[in-house]
């Protein structure tokens, strides 16, 4: 936890908010996290950094044409650090993916992006970087703490996610695979529930937060929404919030490990 300077390929290196509004957005975010914002250069729409006490937490960027025109709502994407980002996407496209919305581009001496749909529908954007690694501070209050898979074909997903990332999996409570990757947990993927059987695949990051409670009434006072109020798991109280434009992310409330504990250690493939 704490500052990162170098993230192994095949692990989350931060997340990006495609936001219709980015100035509206960032105010949102500013007044719930207390990060800042400062305009770093390029790309389709420009990209500013979400930075927390001087470190950068995230990445924000308006959404293309391409994207509003495919009906896709303002959204949070979450980011794997890659060696190359157009060899990633073939890979995937051979692995059953697909390229999402746009050709690779680059964020000047920045790094080079690309999206990519899964077999089961979700997207994840890829980073290659050149010049900056991806979040300077993760894991800690007001940060990028866990990314989360919901899909409707978990075996699917873990094979793909394995054959293009080298992705190991453990059995953990309530069904969730946990995602290991480079001697360190990186995330979980888990079915739906019987409460959105209809629902997207989609990942989901979850930004570290005091209070679960405390911070539901907050974004609700700067315009958000409450999703899933605050609930109790195996591994801490978290609650799923959609910002003013509908852009859904998790908080959850930081335990001293500053992670998600899903339960044993048992490798499940």
């Amino acid at each position: 936890m704490g500052l990162r300077t170098h993230y192994e390929p095949g692990i989350f290196c931060w997340v990006g908010l495609a936001a219709a509004n980015p100035i509206a957005a960032t105010a949102f975010y500013a007044g719930l996290f207390a990060w800042d914002a400062r305009e770093l250069a390029g790309g389709p729409g420009g990209v500013t950094l979400l930075r927390r006490e001087g470190e950068d937490a995230a990445i924000l960027y308006r959404q293309t044409e391409n994207a509003r025109a495919s009906g896709a709502p303002p959204h949070w994407n979450s980011f794997v650090s890659v060696g190359d980002a157009a060899t990633t996407v073939v890979r995937a496209e051979a692995l059953g993916g697909t390229a999402a919305f746009r050709e690779p581009f680059d964020v000047p001496t920045a790094g080079r992006v690309a999206a990519i749909r899964d077999p089961g529908g979700a997207i994840l954007s890829v980073w290659e970087p050149r010049g900056r690694a991806g979040a300077t501070v993760v894991e800690e209050i007001g940060t990028l703490c866990w990314n989360e898979l919901a899909t409707s074909d978990v075996p699917r997903a873990k094979a793909f996610y394995r054959g293009l990332f080298g992705w190991g999996y453990e059995a953990g409570a309530g069904g969730y695979s946990m995602i290991w990757h480079a001697g360190r947990r990186n995330g979980s993927i888990r079915g739906h529930s019987i409460l959105e059987p209809r629902v997207e695949a989609g990942w989901l990051p979850y930004f570290g937060v005091e209070s679960a409670d405390s911070a539901v009434h907050q974004a609700e006072g700067l315009g958000g929404r409450v999703l899933v109020g605050p609930t109790e798991t195996p591994s801490g109280t978290i609650s799923v919030i959609a910002d003013p434009e509908g852009a859904a992310f998790g908080a959850f409330q930081m335990s001293s490990k500053g992670y998600f504990e899903h339960g044993s250690r048992v490798a499940d493939g």
